[in-house]
C-alpha cells in the first residue's frame, strides 16, 4: 500500500488556502474512481517505460489494472515519455554525468510537517535540478506556473540532493500528454527557498494543526477535496451566491440578459453548478454503496448499450458460420506517438513530417486570467469550429 502525506504535494492548493482542510479530509475515507485507477496505471507504465529506456530493472505492471491497458493510454504515455527522454539527452548534451531518478522519494519535511512525495523524473546536472510530473488527467489543465505541488517537489530535490551538488536553479515541468501541455516553471534556489519559507512554513504550521478558517474555491473541485461535499463553508458560500443572483425575477422590461450580466452571472454560476453536482453525485453513491436512504428519490437502473459477453467466442461463431474477417474486423493505423515509437523518430519526421497536422482545439470559455493565449476569432470563428446552442 502506497503510504500518503497528510499535508501532500498533490494537496497543497487546498491545505495551503483552506488550512482546516487536511484535517476533515483525513477524517474521510478515500476516494478511489476509475479516473484515478488509470492514472496510477499510466504513471507504472510511465515509470517502467523510462526504467527500460535507460537500461534499469524494471517491475510488472500492476496487474488488477491491466484493463486500462490500451493503444491510446500507450500512445499518451509514450509522447509524456519521449518529451521526458529528450530532456534527459539534453542532461546528457549539458554535463558529462547527470543523475537520472525515477519515482525519487522527496522529503519536504523542513517546510511541512511530515511532508514527502514523489517526483516522477529527477534530473540532477551541475547547478540544475529538473522535476517532471506526469498529469494523465484532462479534465483540468495543470498549470506549472506557481503550482505549489511542483514547487514542494522542487524544494524535496533540494533537501535530498543539496550536500551532493551547488544547486541554484530549480526547473518544475508538467506532463500532460492528453492536453498537449508540457510547459515549465524555472527559478533560482533563492526563489524557491523564500516561498518555502514565507509562504509554506506558517501555513503548514496552521494546517497541520487544523487551525484557520474554511475557504471555499476552485480548490475545493480541482484538489478533488473529500470533504467537498459535506464542507459547510462551501455549501453557506454555494447558497448565498444562487440566492443572491437567483432569487430576484428578471425585471419584466428586461426582454434579455445583456452580455455584461452573462459575464457577471457565469463564475458564480459555475460555483453553485459545481457544488450541485457534486452533492447529487454524494447522495448517489450513499445510497447505491452504503443503503443510506435519500428523502424523496429512489435508485433505478440508468439506460445501458448492448455489449458482447465474449469477444473470441462471437469472432469463433462468425467464423465458423461463414463470416468473412474483412466484415467481423476493422482496421486502423497506429496513432503518432506509437507510430513514432514504432519506426523511430528520424524515420517517422522524413516519411511522415509534411502529413502531420494539428487540428485545432475547441473553444473554451475561461477567465482572463488562465494562463493560455486568447483565440483570434474571425467573424466565421462558429461555423469553423461548429459551436452548436
Amino acid at each position: 500500500m502506497t503510504a500518503h502525506a497528510k499535508l501532500s504535494a498533490s494537496g497543497s492548493a487546498k491545505w495551503l488556502v483552506c488550512t482546516p482542510s487536511a484535517n476533515l479530509e483525513a477524517t474521510l475515507p478515500d476516494e478511489d474512481s476509475e479516473f484515478a485507477k488509470e492514472g496510477t496505471f499510466a504513471h507504472a507504465m510511465f515509470e517502467q517505460d523510462l526504467l527500460m529506456m535507460l537500461g534499469r530493472p524494471t517491475k510488472p505492471l500492476p496487474k488488477d489494472l491491466l484493463h486500462f491497458d490500451t493503444a491510446e493510454l500507450r500512445e499518451y504515455v509514450a509522447e509524456a515519455v519521449n518529451v521526458a527522454w529528450d530532456r534527459i539527452i539534453d542532461a546528457y548534451s549539458r554535463c558529462k554525468d547527470p543523475v537520472i531518478l525515477v519515482e525519487q522519494r522527496l522529503d519536504f519535511s523542513m517546510w511541512v510537517p511530515e511532508g514527502f512525495g514523489t517526483g516522477d523524473l529527477v534530473i540532477i546536472t551541475d547547478d540544475l535540478v529538473e522535476v517532471l510530473d506526469l498529469k494523465y488527467g484532462k479534465g483540468i489543465y495543470v498549470d506549472p506556473m506557481e503550482n505549489s505541488q511542483l514547487r514542494l517537489y522542487g524544494l524535496g530535490a533540494y533537501y535530498e540532493l543539496c550536500h551532493l551538488y551547488d544547486i541554484q536553479r530549480v526547473r518544475m515541468t508538467v506532463l500532460q500528454p492528453r492536453l498537449s501541455n508540457f510547459r515549465s516553471e524555472e527559478l533560482s534556489m533563492d526563489e524557491l527557498l523564500e516561498w518555502g519559507k514565507q509562504e509554506v512554513m506558517p501555513r503548514a504550521k496552521a494546517a497541520w494543526v487544523g487551525a484557520g478558517k474554511f475557504v471555499p474555491g476552485n480548490h475545493c473541485r480541482d484538489g478533488f477535496c473529500r470533504a467537498r461535499y459535506v464542507c459547510p463553508a462551501r455549501a453557506q458560500a454555494s447558497l448565498e451566491v444562487a440566492k443572491a443572483e437567483f432569487s430576484s425575477p428578471v425585471p419584466p422590461a428586461v426582454e434579455t440578459l445583456t452580455m455584461d450580466r452573462i459575464a457577471a452571472l457565469l463564475p458564480q454560476a459555475d460555483m453553485v453548478i459545481d457544488w450541485f453536482n457534486d452533492l447529487k453525485a454524494h447522495a448517489l453513491k450513499q445510497a447505491v454503496e452504503h443503503g443510506i436512504t435519500v428523502p424523496g428519490f429512489k435508485v433505478v437502473e440508468g439506460r445501458s448499450n448492448r455489449k458482447y459477453s465474449d469477444h473470441d467466442a462471437v469472432a469463433a461463431k462468425l467464423k465458423d458460420s461463414g463470416i468473412p474477417e474483412e466484415i467481423m474486423y476493422e482496421r486502423s493505423l497506429l496513432g503518432i506517438t506509437a507510430m513514432e515509437s514504432a519506426i523511430g523518430k528520424k524515420k517517422f519526421t522524413e516519411l511522415l513530417g509534411d502529413l502531420i497536422v494539428k487540428p485545432s482545439g475547441k473553444p473554451t470559455l475561461v477567465p482572463e486570467g488562465d494562463k493560455r493565449p486568447a483565440l483570434a476569432l474571425a467573424a466565421s470563428a462558429a461555423e469553423d469550429f461548429k459551436i452548436a446552442n
